[in-house]
């Protein structure tokens, strides 16, 4: 699990909006870490199945990704990530900086993909 705080810097288009490739990146680190945990090596991420986008992420938001590996082949490693919002802005024009905590996390991305570590690379 991975999670941060979005800020102005990721801010890409109008209404503070952030460019969903930020939710890739963040699914990228949580994939490392599941390689490095399950086979000692970083592995490389070699290609997505499907990326659903099913929410917006604005500057102000933390946001939390999760994934697991869903099979294990020879080489390959298939993983399922989503991506959440936890905190985010109120919006409320009297105080910018006001956030809520989310009781229920808003599902912003999900995402399937392969990753693949090399067989001489894999912890024994």
């Amino acid at each position: 699990m991975v999670r941060m705080r979005i800020g102005m810097e990721q801010v890409h288009y109008a209404g503070d909006l952030v460019d969903g490739a930020m939710m890739l990146k963040l699914f990228g680190d949580v994939a490392t870490e599941l390689l490095i945990r399950h086979d000692g090596d970083e592995g490389l991420f070699r290609a997505y199945d499907a990326v659903e986008f099913l929410a917006p992420v604005q500057a102000g938001d933390y946001i939390e990704a999760v994934g697991s590996i869903t099979h294990v082949g020879n080489s390959s490693r298939k993983m399922r990530f989503e991506a959440r919002k936890v905190i985010r802005l109120t919006g409320n024009p009297d105080n910018p900086a006001e956030a809520e905590v989310l009781d229920e996390p808003i599902v912003v991305c999900r995402a399937s993909g392969t990753c693949v570590v090399p067989v001489d690379r894999q912890r024994r």
